[in-house]
């Protein structure tokens, strides 16, 4: 739900035309922030692991990500991304051994309709390199979930955060810098923006992010993120006065029932009571 202000507050806070930038500030500075304080560095094989999942989870998807968003209207680049849930859920089945269920992929489907309704215009038009790019982020951030929960750190899990965030930023870097140039002159609003997207955007959105891969399974996690759409369209319709139709409310009921269904699990029978004397005479015998 905190992503979900990213749209609203990058509009009505930060300079127009720079979401490298955007993605840089709101990475290397959170990083660099939760590493200071914890003082703790990674070890052994973890420096090339935490230089993979930032580049995966941070920095290779946020570049792809804003490459989406800029080539496509925010409906299409959303709903593409929405398919991040069923790219999770199979490749949990083949890197995390978890099976797949027809009911995830029923849900994982239904969110992806859900997240069209509710973000989609019919006046939206189809971008090839946009698509590709938009496919390409929800690819990259299935496998950086599905890879934090196999690689599971030792160290304290803000550490962590601030391991992948450092090197996603740094992964940022060089590719702001070519695409965009030197930062403008930062006004008051600004300064306040990219403080909002680094301190409660990033440093405690990522650490909840993942806290959730430790305690929860990457399809969970992944199927939470669709509240990060229904939220943006909320903060729309509540701050800026943007016009809600009928579609859209039955879209975000749908993405919310798919949450709900992803979440709740099948209880598992007990074995009847009547069958404890016979297992037990079969063990005397």
């Amino acid at each position: 739900m905190l992503w979900g202000t990213t749209y609203l507050v990058t509009t009505e806070f930060l300079p127009p035309h720079r979401p490298l930038l955007a993605a840089l500030l709101r990475s290397l500075p959170a990083g660099l922030l939760l590493v200071a304080l914890t003082r703790v560095l990674p070890r052994g094989s973890w420096w090339w692991r935490a230089l993979v999942l930032g580049t995966l989870n941070i920095g290779a998807f946020n570049a792809l990500l804003f490459v989406g968003a800029y080539r496509l209207p925010g409906g299409v680049a959303a709903t593409v991304g929405a398919i991040q849930p069923l790219l999770v859920a199979l490749l949990s089945a083949g890197l995390l051994r978890q099976r797949i269920s027809l009911r995830t992929v029923l849900t994982a489907l239904a969110g992806v309709f859900g997240v069209g309704l509710l973000v989609l215009r019919a006046t939206a038009h189809l971008d090839t390199w946009g698509v590709l790019a938009a496919l390409g982020g929800a690819v990259v951030m299935a496998f950086g979930v599905v890879l934090s929960k196999r690689w599971t750190s030792p160290a304290p899990l803000l550490a962590t955060t601030g391991w992948q965030l450092v090197a996603g930023g740094l992964v940022l870097l060089p590719v702001a810098f070519l695409v965009e140039g030197a930062p403008p002159a930062f006004t008051a609003r600004n300064l306040v923006g990219y403080a909002y997207l680094t301190i409660i955007g990033s440093a405690v959105a990522y650490a909840l992010w993942f806290r959730g891969l430790r305690e929860l399974t990457p399809t969970d996690v992944t199927f939470l993120g669709l509240l990060s759409p229904v939220m943006a369209t909320t903060l729309g319709w509540l701050v800026l006065d943007q016009h809600l139709t009928v579609w859209q409310a039955l879209g975000g009921l749908i993405v919310l029932a798919a949450l709900v269904s992803a979440q709740v699990r099948r209880k598992v029978r007990p074995t009847p009571a009547v069958e404890a004397p016979a297992l037990a005479a079969a063990g005397e015998r």
